[in-house]
């Protein structure tokens, strides 16, 4: 028998709503085999950790094609597709640094596209001192599961407007004007609060591009927006992934929200990341 027809994916729960670790070898992963298996538990568990796994740059884009259509963000001089540093030190990541800074908050990456990406697989080059820098994930499918009928009912009505220029004021109130307008001019974006998916199941949009929900005031919007964030976070719904060097982590970017958490920009923490096309819009 080949290696591809002896091959079963191995996991674990990490808790009993969101997450689950991998125990199959970097071969077994590299080998296509249990890619069917990774997508299914990428829905059902919304984030995936390969302890240890320590992929090379190659060996990662390789993986990530073995899952889907890989979304390219950044190519060598010979036009191959090469993962993308992620860090908030300006030293190293001069034109992105200050953007990034955004992804300290709660959010779903991608909701200004057409089609949000399906999933984003990062890996730990370099982490932060013990304590600081995790990546914290919150399972929106599990959060809107949870909700009452007559909230599912409220909230499926709603729409929500949606701009990459309302995350700059998480961490900049009075930001320069000149970055307003250029985040501004990215565009907005009105979507529905509750995805439904092709799949039948449904989870909440949400996040720190969500600013307004149409039809109601800003003092209204703030605090229902406010509660689902604190709802969909809570400790049943979420995951704290303290990393090690050569961990890798994937986790299902249309129900999963995510966010770095706070470290010294100067530790020299280093992620790159890889991510999947998306394969259905929000609706």
């Amino acid at each position: 028998m080949s290696v591809t027809e002896q091959v079963r994916l191995k996991h674990e729960p990490i808790k009993d709503q969101i997450g689950s670790r991998i125990l199959n070898s970097k071969d077994e992963l590299l080998s296509g085999a249990v890619a069917g298996e990774i997508r299914e538990l990428l829905e059902a568990r919304g984030v995936l950790v390969f302890p240890e796994v320590k992929f090379t740059h190659e060996e990662q884009v390789a993986f990530t094609k073995t899952l889907g259509t890989f979304a390219p963000e950044m190519t060598d001089k010979d036009g191959d597709e090469k993962v993308h540093p992620i860090t908030l030190d300006e030293k190293i990541n001069p034109g992105s640094a200050a953007y990034l800074k955004g992804s300290l908050y709660w959010h779903i990456d991608g909701t200004m596209n057409e089609r949000p990406i399906l999933a984003s697989l990062l890996s730990c080059e370099k982490p932060s001192p013990k304590g600081t820098g995790n990546t914290g994930f919150a399972n929106t499918y599990s959060a809107y599961e949870a909700l009452s009928d007559e909230q599912k009912a409220e909230f499926g009505g709603y729409k929500v407007r949606h701009g990459a220029w309302a995350t700059l004021f998480y961490y900049d109130p009075e930001p320069n004007q000149e970055m307003l307008e250029r985040m501004q001019a990215i565009g907005d974006v009105e979507l529905p609060l509750v995805w439904s998916h092709k799949s039948g199941r449904k989870s909440l949009v949400i996040g720190n591009t969500a600013h307004t929900i149409s039809g109601k005031s800003h003092f209204d919007s703030a605090r229902i927006l406010n509660w689902l964030r604190n709802w969909s976070t809570q400790e049943a719904f979420s995951y704290s992934h303290e990393w090690s060097v050569g961990d890798l982590v994937m986790w299902d970017n249309t129900g999963t929200m995510h966010r770095a958490e706070w470290y010294d920009v100067a530790s020299g923490r280093m992620m790159v990341r890889t991510k999947l096309e998306g394969e259905e819009g929000i609706q």
